[in-house]
């Protein structure tokens, strides 16, 4: 009792938070927030399988949102972001990184263009703070309305390949015209269709009492609730980044293998130069896939080896994945290891495994690409 009452001094709520208690949700810190790791008593593996197979809902309402509006919008924007939004059409979302001048990485997010000099920024939950304070920093000499609205949007992730199906007809939210990273205004909700799980599906902003409206009504129609359990073990298994374990202050977009996402042919954005070098020069680390010829799991910050031995570098995320039942991971590690094909090995707790460098991506993504 002592332990939940100091957690619930430390650790912000989301609009949803007691929705989750009282589905019994099994609740942990995570950038800040307590939010729920899962729902079901018998492991990550059923709410995974939900989203595979049918669909699932996500709090993601610990979600950072800010808006950028007024002449210089899109001028302020292309200079704090790698891809470039010039003349990009209302209803477009981009991903890309923010980066400092050394080419580290500040966060990774999605830029939403709404409308005409309005673009609505996501960003990760723990880096809210520290990438507000780096936003405004930069944001001298531009005539914009910047403003962080974190504490006024929830959010909820419908994902899934049945998500279509489910946020038209439960909530009557009209969204098949969308395509993969587009994006709608209905009223005062937001709504659009990326994911970060491999699969089909949508995200809703909205006022925190619509939110828990959503959240009702789809839980009320069978929907699988979904912890930050699976959804991590969904987005690895697709080989998408996390920061904090794929991209950091010290992992760069080039080192992560994300440059495609890093546009260099547009004038100025802050990092540019150190990223080009890097580009052009080559890293002395590569993000890599590593699956071990064993059943054995590589964890966060377990060492890669070479056949010889000695350290090469060490896992970002790992898993025996629940989809394709293979123990793989991420790993960064020397670049003279980093080729597809190189035998490697991880050192787990005191045993040695060996492994094979494969490609990020181990299970295939599912799309609404046109």
């Amino acid at each position: 009792m002592a332990i939940r009452q100091e957690l619930e001094k430390k650790e912000k709520r989301t609009c949803l938070y007691d929705k989750h208690i009282s589905l019994g949700a099994t609740m942990v810190s995570f950038g800040g927030f307590d939010m729920p790791l899962l729902y079901q008593y018998n492991g990550i593996a059923p709410e995974h399988t939900a989203v595979r197979e049918h669909v699932g809902l996500f709090d993601v309402s610990h979600m950072g949102e800010v808006t950028v509006r007024g002449k210089d919008a899109e001028r302020y924007v292309n200079h704090i972001f790698t891809n470039d939004v010039t003349g990009m059409p209302a209803g477009k979302i981009l991903y890309g990184m923010m980066c400092y001048e050394n080419g580290g990485t500040v966060d990774d997010l999605l830029v939403y263009k709404l409308g005409d000099n309005d673009f609505f920024l996501v960003i990760n939950a723990a880096n809210i703070e520290k990438d507000w304070a780096w936003m405004t920093e930069h944001a001298e000499g531009f005539d914009i309305d910047l403003q962080n609205r974190s504490d006024f949007y929830g959010q909820i992730a419908i994902q899934g390949p049945e998500s279509e199906h489910v946020v038209e007809t439960v909530l009557g939210l009209a969204c098949g015209e969308l395509v993969f990273y587009t994006c709608k205004t209905i009223g005062d909700v937001i709504v659009s269709r990326t994911g970060y799980t491999g699969e089909d599906g949508f995200e809703i902003y909205a006022s925190h009492d619509d939110i828990r409206d959503y959240w009702d009504k789809l839980i009320n129609a069978g929907v699988v609730p979904c912890g930050l359990g699976c959804r991590d073990t969904l987005r690895f298994e697709v080989g998408l980044p996390l920061y904090g374990d794929e991209l950091s202050e010290d992992i760069s977009p080039v080192m992560a293998g994300l440059t495609m996402f890093v546009k260099f042919d547009k004038p100025e954005f802050i990092g540019k130069e150190a990223l080009l070098k890097q580009k052009t020069e080559g890293v002395s680390r590569k993000l890599v896939g590593i699956e071990l010829h064993d059943k054995a799991i590589p964890r966060h910050g377990y060492t890669v080896l070479n056949m010889a031995g000695e350290p090469i570098g060490e896992v970002t995320t790992g898993y025996h994945t629940i989809s394709t039942d293979k123990s793989v991971c991420m790993a960064l590690v020397d670049t003279a290891y980093a080729a597809l094909g190189t035998d490697v090995q991880i050192q787990i707790r005191k045993k040695v495994f060996p492994g094979t460098v494969v490609k990020k991506q181990f299970y295939n993504k599912s799309y609404k690409k046109n």
